[in-house]
């Protein structure tokens, strides 16, 4: 490959950004199917919560074991590990006969997608100054809905030219492993890659030292810590050291309370649709609409909040204006619940997915905002442990009301939860004692 001078860091970035789409494009395939494998195997929307569960259960638990595992052996080589798993997984999902072993290969693909998020935060934090984190967040996140998006196009003409679902997990399982032979020849640690340009790699050096100088400043004019306060410990802190931190469970919050909604659109918008007589065939030009949407709410709560912060913002407070107007705009899925009108219908999840991604980017950004590199996809792993245990809950909710009842009440529940988020978000991210004393940075 040729050097690339002065802009290596968004080719990483867009890196990230195709394994993210490579990672919704496998995870979709199943929920694009959903109405025709409900079909064929005579599931209700119960039993087929119990798929989506299954993928959840291990995505959740894999979450913060994976960040822990990439702190330990680095970037390059965890995600290369998560996305072979994945990629496996999904073509396994061929062999499926029933609903167990849709179960068991959706538990495989969770576990391996699970390193997804805590691996790209920790390349964001490796690779990209404060300032341009919130873009490039944007970059790599927006692959959730550009993955989506693709998959309603892309999985509905595998199922029809290469004649029936089979094929197209096998199809979609393939892209990963082209991915990694482009991952493996293109990343390593910017302090030793052999095409990075000296003029990035000195940028991305004194960003480091500005922010280490920053904080040593704030820490400096605090008052003193309790002898022991401060961290000196230099490896991977345990999780009980970052438990104890009320920033560590504002990432939890943003990410706990807001991703369930998300994946309750990814999920069960077919579904959804179907109960409201549209069939994907005949929708599908306006289908992909809410994700396209999300797209755009990524670069926008990214690309805002890194105006901000070129403006004098402080970091936190540039993200937190973001998550606020990203929960408030999520209540659109309130008139959703009560229309009927494929337009205007789809119009108000467009808004209420633009607003989540927006909020998504900053919750996706705050680790590496708040934490020194070393503990960045622990705290990612524990937040996304936080989204899959909220999603899994949710989801087995969804199932039994949705036969039960109908979609409205999970619209207009869903509506609220990221409000929570929100809240949390503003009362528990912020300096105090501990900030720039060793783990945490002043933000």
């Amino acid at each position: 490959m040729g050097r690339v001078r002065g802009r290596y860091r968004w080719w990483i970035g867009t890196l990230l950004l195709f394994s993210t789409v490579i990672n919704y494009l496998d995870r979709q395939t199943f929920s694009v199917l959903g109405p025709h494998l409900k079909a064929e195997f005579h599931w209700s929307n119960e039993r087929f919560a119990l798929v989506i569960i299954a993928f959840r259960l291990a995505y959740t638990v894999g979450q913060p074991l994976t960040g822990r595992f990439l702190d330990r052996i680095g970037t390059r080589d965890g995600l290369t590990l998560g996305v072979l798993w994945y990629s496996l997984a999904a073509m396994l999902t061929s062999l499926a006969s029933g609903l167990r072993s849709f179960c068991a290969f959706r538990f495989l693909l969770g576990a391996g997608e699970a390193a997804n998020w805590p691996g790209a935060t920790k390349a964001v934090a490796e690779w990209f100054p404060r300032r341009e984190r919130g873009w490039a967040v944007a970059l790599f996140d927006s692959g959730s809905s550009f993955g989506a998006a693709i998959a309603v196009a892309l999985i509905p003409f595998l199922y029809a030219r290469l004649g029936g679902w089979r094929p197209a997990f096998i199809v979609t399982g393939t892209l990963g492993l082209l991915w990694v032979v482009l991952w493996r020849s293109s990343y390593h640690p910017p302090e030793t890659h052999p095409r990075l340009s000296d003029a990035e790699r000195q940028m991305l050096r004194a960003d480091r030292a500005a922010e280490q100088a920053h904080n040593d400043a704030v820490r400096e004019a605090s008052i003193p810590l309790p002898l022991g306060g401060e961290d000196r410990v230099r490896g991977a802190p345990g999780w009980g050291t970052l438990l104890a931190l009320p920033q560590t469970w504002g990432v939890i919050a943003a990410r706990g309370l807001s991703d369930p909604v998300w994946f309750m659109i990814t999920d069960w918008f077919a579904i959804f649709l179907a109960s409201k007589g549209f069939a994907i065939e005949d929708t599908a030009t306006g289908f992909w609409v809410p994700f396209l949407a999300a797209d755009l709410g990524n670069f926008f709560g990214g690309g805002l909040s890194s105006v901000l912060i070129r403006r004098g913002w402080a970091v936190g407070r540039a993200r937190k204006v973001i998550v606020v107007g990203g929960a408030l705009g999520v209540l659109m899925l309130i008139p959703a619940a009560y229309l009927s009108r494929f337009v205007p219908l789809v119009a108000c999840f467009a808004v209420a997915t633009f607003s989540y991604a927006a909020l998504s980017t900053m919750a996706l950004a705050l680790p590496a905002d708040l934490f020194e590199n070393r503990a960045v996809a622990s705290v990612a792993g524990m937040a996304g442990a936080a989204a899959g245990t909220g999603t899994i809950v949710a989801t087995f909710l969804i199932g039994a009301v949705a036969d039960r009842f109908s979609f409205k009440p999970i619209l207009i529940t869903a509506s609220f939860v990221p409000l929570l988020a929100a809240v949390l978000v503003v009362r528990l991210v912020r300096n105090d004692a501990r900030s720039g004393r060793g783990l945490l940075k002043v933000i």
